[in-house]
């Protein structure tokens, strides 16, 4: 099948055009990664109500994670070659197909299905990589950044909403109702991702690597040193992230803190979330995109440490929900826009996706292994320490990426600016 791309140009877009799609984009990241950061908060439930242990449910979430990581740069081949807004579609019905098959799950092998397995697959569609690729398409490549940015930080709200919704449903009717609230929000994602996919209209641009294949481009982004070191330190993002989504929660309920404190907790992050998405979109623009995303992963690593070495408590929890939500999707704007500086926006979401297969192996680590580790020694202590250590050496990993452009694309440039 061939290119399922449209004939208009982006600067024969109107304002109004633009913010559809962009407000579209915002709203599927914002639900689609609000319901998914709020898993854990059922994981006491389950493991009384269903039997299930927490190794079970760290596995699903593991699973969830790597589904996720395996199948996203096919999910964005398929975007880049036909359209963001079929594979979108199709990403919510299977979103809500798992919330389904979760509501009525009674054992850890129903459970990974649709936890695991349908919500993995539903985030390829929905989530990250699909939000930024209609968002770089949308704007001019001066402005790329900040809307990167600005589109993740409001995608960022859904877990401020998600949270406290579930949390207020879990104590009030079981967890069951909690995730038929989950199902409301899915049927919000279904227009969100029809007006993001307004973005499939526009043709791409002369000379954006236009007689360039996936193939070709998979293979010049694997030879590229800078890739491969942002691909590689991107495995620790998914792993410090995943394990406090995860584990916060039981963690919490383990030291005595009232449930409420981190289903605030994470809400806190959510809200956090939408000023550091908004901060690093807006510095990426000015300073170094490298530098500014492994100082990310150092920072990180040391308001972990300064949390778990002493007993929490709720106002330190809320404390470090908010610093790690200063910290948490400003990779996004950051490692997207690397790419587009490294290869172009072609293919911007399958080489992404590559990148983002790495984030997923790292949260596969931070959910299984977190709930490995708690089950075999009684304590977290452990896997925090783990997540610390991998973290500083990946950000100093990080500020050394080469950031130099492909030969093709420093042409393409130069011929473009030759052009105009």
């Amino acid at each position: 099948m061939g290119d399922n791309r449209g004939t208009m140009h982006r600067k024969d877009l109107t304002r109004i055009q633009v913010l559809t799609i962009l407000g579209g984009a915002a709203v599927m990241l914002s639900l689609a990664m609000g319901m998914r950061q709020s898993w854990g908060l059922f994981q006491p439930q389950l493991i009384r109500d269903i039997g299930i242990t927490a190794a079970d449910f760290s596995l699903a979430i593991a699973i969830q994670n790597i589904v996720w990581g395996l199948t996203q740069p096919f999910v964005g081949a398929m975007a880049d070659r036909h359209g963001a807004r079929p594979v979108a579609l199709s990403g919510v019905v299977v979103y809500g197909a798992g919330i389904v098959v979760s509501i009525y799950a009674t054992s850890a092998l129903a459970f990974t299905l649709g936890a695991g397995l349908c919500i993995g697959l539903a985030l390829s569609c929905t989530a990250s990589s699909i939000a930024m690729n209609v968002t770089a398409r949308a704007v001019s490549p001066a402005r790329t950044s900040l809307a990167m940015g600005s589109v993740s930080a409001l995608g960022s709200l859904g877990l401020t909403l998600a949270s406290p919704m579930a949390q207020t449903l879990i104590t009030g009717s079981g967890w069951q109702m909690a995730l038929v609230g989950f199902l409301g929000l899915v049927a919000v994602m279904l227009p969100a991702a029809f007006l993001a996919g307004g973005a499939d209209k526009l043709a791409h641009e002369a000379g954006a690597g236009a007689y360039q294949s996936v193939g070709d481009a998979v293979r010049e982004a694997m030879r590229h040193p800078g890739y491969l070191v942002l691909a590689t330190a991107f495995f620790v993002c998914g792993l410090q992230l995943v394990f406090i989504t995860t584990h916060l929660p039981t963690y919490l309920d383990i030291c005595g803190i009232d449930p409420s404190v981190g289903s605030n907790a994470l809400a806190l992050i959510g809200l956090f979330n939408v000023i550091g998405s908004y901060l690093f979109g807006w510095l990426g623009g000015i300073y170094s995109k490298r530098v500014l995303l492994g100082g990310i992963y150092v920072l990180r690593s040391l308001f972990i440490t300064a949390y778990f070495l002493v007993p929490p408590t709720a106002t330190s929890t809320l404390v470090f929900a908010a610093a790690m939500g200063t910290l948490w999707l400003g990779v996004v704007p950051l490692v997207s826009g690397l790419v587009i500086h490294l290869f172009g926006l072609r293919y911007m979401a399958t080489l992404s996706g590559i990148a983002f297969f790495s984030h997923q192996v790292g949260s596969f680590i931070g959910a299984w292994g977190g709930g490995l580790i708690y089950s075999s020694l009684g304590s977290y202590d452990r896997a925090w320490q783990a997540a610390v250590v991998i973290g500083i050496a990946a950000g100093l990993f990080q500020m050394t990426m080469n950031v130099k452009p492909t030969p093709r694309v420093v042409a393409e440039r130069s011929g473009s600016l030759m052009a105009a």
